[in-house]
């Protein structure tokens, strides 16, 4: 004799199931979108910190903060992504650190 599978656990079967599913789908898509924006901060951080970097190695070789960007992309072989990046570079003496802001650009 076989017994019936009961309507209420088929009913949960065909619903639950796919909840369930629906809900593992969701928050992997959450995971990866949290891991982006991490990983976009962190390359915006790397940015900053490497034109930092590059001034102090300026300052130590030369003795002057670097006038511009272009000196330091030229000299020091910064490349900066400008589709992505902005950067604001303001020199306002050689002997003082300059303001420097990364932004990142909207998509």
């Amino acid at each position: 004799m076989k017994r019936k599978k009961s309507g209420l656990f088929t009913l949960l079967r065909g619903v639950l199931l796919p909840v369930i599913a629906a809900a593992a789908l969701l928050w992997f898509a959450a995971a990866v979108d949290s891991l982006d924006s991490g990983r976009s901060q962190e390359d915006l951080r790397q940015l900053e910190e490497t034109l930092r970097r590059s001034c102090v190695a300026c300052y130590a070789a030369e003795g002057a903060y670097p006038p511009d960007l272009d000196y330091i992309k030229e000299h020091y072989g910064l490349q900066v992504d400008e589709e992505r990046y902005t950067v604001k570079y303001n020199a306002f003496a050689e002997n003082l650190m300059p303001d420097i802001t990364v932004l990142e650009n909207a998509p």
